[in-house]
């Protein structure tokens, strides 16, 4: 995968998370303690930095929450065994509800996936709403196998994604409608 494919993620590239080794900072929140491995870096995400995560010398994280409490993608962190009947299923319904640009990428666990829906600005309160939404409505089909995020239940410097390693499938626009 190049640098380029990472550009439909529209991330925040002000700063980025670098997992740090026997970093572990503990954080309490809403009654549940978390345990944080990643060190936020206040300097740009570079291509250099990319690269540097695509050849495994180091994890890379982005932040999913924009400045201003905004989201551009909604994400589906899925971690099941069977990731092609959960794209396939996925992208049905997304399809239904009227989404028609998102993105499947590889982590780097073999079978893993990140399903990045591209909303575009869209208010915290409001991504969190859409992203319980659509986790419910693939629940009626699936076993829940995966994590969505914004999540109201994580801490804001827990929505963040380690950056993918490769494209497994994409969507744009509707030029699937023509062959219904």
């Amino acid at each position: 995968m190049n640098p380029m494919e990472l550009k439909l993620i529209k991330m925040v590239t002000s700063h980025y998370y670098e997992k740090r080794p026997g970093l572990s900072e503990k954080l309490v929140f809403r009654g549940r303690t978390f345990y944080n491995k990643f060190e936020r870096v206040d300097k740009m995400l570079s291509t250099q930095v990319i690269n540097d995560h695509l050849q495994k010398k180091s994890v890379i994280a982005h932040d999913l929450i924009r400045p201003g409490n905004k989201v551009e993608n909604i994400v589906f962190d899925y971690n099941g065994s069977d990731p092609q009947r959960f794209y396939h299923r996925a992208q049905l319904m997304l399809r239904e509800e009227g989404f028609l640009n998102f993105t499947a990428y590889e982590t780097n666990t073999r079978g893993h996936l990140h399903l990045y829906v591209h909303k575009g600005h869209t208010t915290l309160q409001e991504g969190y709403q859409i992203a319980k939404m659509l986790s419910a409505k693939l629940g009626q089909r699936l076993p829940t196998q995966w994590r969505m995020f914004p999540s109201p239940d994580l801490p804001p410097e827990f929505n963040i994604l380690v950056l993918p390693y490769g494209v497994y499938a994409k969507e744009r626009g509707t030029g699937w409608s023509k062959h219904l």
